[in-house]
């Protein structure tokens, strides 16, 4: 008998025990998910999208003014043909209202002639061309017409040479030696007046920085623009 009421004691001991921890599990379980619950949300997953640039593409087309002013300083007596150019746009491009390049824009190119004046005939001359434009981060190859600057000419200004010349001549040949010596005078003079003008070079060509100058597009040129 002694033994089976300890076997029996020995039982209930051990549901007794098993029933105690068992609301402890519980709470040790509820915990754990109330501490998942409570967690922090990651800042990766919270932080908000990066937008992403769309671009769509406008052609411009051939025959488009391009108003430049110029940034670089050339010449016909200092500048050779091959020097670099640069330009930018003094205002900007739009198509069906929309500018599609911006005032400001870069524009590359060369000198393709430059012709200092002559002491007997030609006029000087400077002449370029753009073959590149830079807008808004994006580089373009581009085909326009060529600029040119040629010197006004001197023939009225060279023929008040001669002819101050030829008077002043007459009149000190009419003081020296009556009529005749007046027409050898003004012989001698107007010879004196051309030699001047054989001597004197024209005009040269220059264009600092800030010269506004005009060229157009000989070909259509397809931009990038924001949207």
């Amino acid at each position: 008998m002694k033994k089976l009421a300890c076997v029996t004691a020995l039982t209930f001991g051990l549901v007794a025990c098993n029933g105690a921890k068992a609301p402890e599990s519980a709470a040790d379980a509820s915990g754990t998910t109330g501490s998942a619950a409570t967690a922090p949300i990651s800042a990766a997953t919270s932080a908000p999208a990066t937008p992403v640039a769309s671009f769509r593409e406008v052609t411009i087309p051939s025959g488009t003014t391009l108003r430049l002013s110029l940034d670089s300083a050339v010449a016909s007596d200092t500048s050779r043909v091959e020097q670099p150019v640069r330009a930018t746009l003094r205002s900007p491009v739009s198509v069906n209202g929309q500018v599609v390049v911006p005032a400001g824009s870069e524009v590359t190119g060369v000198v393709t002639e430059a012709e200092e004046s002559g002491r007997v005939k030609g006029r000087a001359r400077i002449a370029m061309r753009f073959n590149s434009l830079h807008a808004s981060g994006e580089s373009y190859d581009i085909r326009t017409s060529g600029y040119a600057q040629e010197a006004a000419a001197t023939k009225k200004q060279d023929a008040t040479k001669i002819a101050v010349g030829a008077g002043a001549g007459a009149a000190l040949g009419a003081i020296l030696g009556g009529g005749s010596g007046a027409a050898k005078g003004a012989a001698i003079g107007g010879a004196g007046g051309t030699g001047v003008v054989l001597a004197t070079k024209g005009k040269e060509v220059r264009l600092g920085p800030g010269a506004a100058i005009t060229t157009r597009l000989t070909a259509p040129l397809t931009v990038r623009v924001r949207t």
